[in-house]
């Protein structure tokens, strides 16, 4: 699993709201591991370390912590509304099936990333079209070739549309001023008549 991103914890013992200001100044995170039929176990993480790894789409932690390992998700991330800085992050406990997925997962995102900003067409769209065709069971990679295809045909569409539009409203222009142009000219010749 090369997407899987190694991080060591320490335990934490001290709980509450000061307690976790402290972790914080010190540049830690509070976070806490549970799942897979284990009691939750309070961590603290490198907030740095583990900012920058929750920037990748699905990622998928290896936690080491007192010579254990713990193949994690993140579940829920807690960040400061107005700095946003991590604030407590839930890890979830995963298998190794459901970390191949998630790096699949990941992949397919990247690539559907890749071919819209390519192609020039919305990468949010397409992203929510990948999450959509592999929640009803399609194949990542697939479903990120469909998704940026889609989204080529949407782009091209509304392309399409606007020119008619835009032609349609410079003829209805033209025609516009034509008839104004007309007008004019009847009154010029009927001020000269009299």
């Amino acid at each position: 699993m090369s997407d899987t991103i190694a991080m060591s914890a320490v335990a934490r013992s001290d709980f509450g709201k000061g307690a976790a200001r402290r972790l914080r100044r010190t540049g830690l995170v509070p976070a806490v591991i549970y799942g897979s039929g284990t009691d939750p176990i309070h961590v603290a993480i490198d907030g740095h370390d583990l900012a920058q790894a929750l920037k990748k789409p699905r990622v998928v932690l290896s936690i080491a912590l007192d010579g254990n390992d713990y193949v994690c998700a993140p579940r829920d991330v807690q960040r400061d509304v107005v700095r946003q800085v991590l604030e407590h992050v839930d890890l979830v406990v995963i298998g190794r099936a459901e970390a191949r997925a998630r790096a699949a997962m990941a992949d397919a995102i990247r690539t559907a990333e890749a071919a819209a900003e390519e192609a020039g067409v919305d990468v949010a769209a397409a992203i929510e079209a990948i999450e959509a065709a592999v929640a009803a069971g399609e194949d990542p990679q697939a479903a990120a070739a469909a998704a940026v295809a889609r989204s080529v045909e949407e782009q091209a569409a509304l392309v399409e549309s606007q020119a008619a539009e835009a032609a349609a409203e410079a003829e209805a222009g033209s025609a516009e001023a034509g008839a104004v142009g007309a007008g004019l000219e009847a009154a010029l010749a009927a001020d000269e008549n009299a």
